[in-house]
């Protein structure tokens, strides 16, 4: 399998990140022929107030994020994972993933389950709670035989959840995020290569970059995107603009590292 990671700058114009989401899965398809194409969290619209978000949100299968994912997975017979975009639902918003198959079919949807409730270290505070519902499912999905496992962002920081989709027979793991500058320059590749070491997994993370408005603050997000391997080691990486990194996921390599450190079989839960 090849794989794709991209990496965007979106900001508070839904129109706009549309078209810089197409530009990229088109450029990403035709340099790189990837299998499967992951997208960063909240691609679609990030930033704004609390009520251009709400605004934002889409009823699945209406709405112009999930339309354009569809069309765009079967025009070119690639498996888009759609990193994450705002889902009205059950009289409350998600931040929700949705994957596509080749065909344009809509293969697993899956809503974050833990949200970003924090002050970072630079005092900015986020109440990612305030918009969004919880989501209440660990969740994978077969794509050209290869099992996936979904995540979002701050499900990073819980190895409990990456260990479940492992035992649930994930092989590759996808962390589409909007990591922030304060955090992810510390934690980011630290937390990806341990995810991928812990579980045996390949990690494919999308991530924003750049700076966004959030009402009348200015926000950064630390992008670097990447591929990790089951051994912990960077298979691509994006540079710190918008773009896309892919590389070819060795299977047979993966089974290799489990049969060479059997941690699945070992692990002993105390009590």
């Amino acid at each position: 399998m090849r794989a794709c990671v991209i990496q965007m700058s979106s900001v508070n114009d839904k129109t706009a990140n549309l078209a810089q989401a197409r530009g990229l899965i088109e450029q990403a398809v035709r340099d790189d022929r990837p299998d499967l194409l992951v997208l960063p969290e909240v691609w679609a619209f990030q930033g704004g107030t609390a009520e251009e978000r709400q605004a934002a949100a889409e009823v699945i299968p209406d709405g112009e994020a999930y339309a354009l994912l569809r069309d765009l997975a079967a025009t070119h017979g690639v498996v888009i994972h759609g990193g994450s975009f705002l889902e009205c639902a059950e009289g409350q918003v998600f931040n929700t993933t949705v994957v596509f198959g080749r065909d344009g079919d809509e293969l697993a949807r899956y809503r974050k389950l833990h949200l970003f409730d924090v002050v970072t270290p630079d005092g900015r505070e986020y109440r990612e709670s305030a918009l969004v519902g919880r989501g209440r499912e660990v969740v994978t999905y077969l794509a050209e035989g290869v099992r996936v496992g979904c995540s979002i962002c701050y499900d990073l920081r819980f190895g409990e959840l990456f260990r479940r989709l492992a035992a649930e027979g994930a092989q590759v793991l996808t962390v589409p995020a909007a990591f922030t500058l304060q955090t992810g320059k510390d934690h980011w590749e630290v937390l990806l290569r341990a995810r991928a070491i812990e579980t045996q997994c390949f990690v494919l993370a999308a991530a924003q970059v750049g700076s966004f408005q959030a009402g009348r603050d200015t926000r950064q997000n630390w992008g670097h995107s990447m591929i990790v391997d089951p051994w912990g080691k960077i298979l691509a990486q994006v540079p710190e603009s918008p773009g896309f990194a892919t590389a070819r996921l060795d299977l047979a390599y993966l089974g290799r590292v489990r049969e060479m450190l059997p941690v699945h079989q070992h692990r002993v839960l105390p009590g």
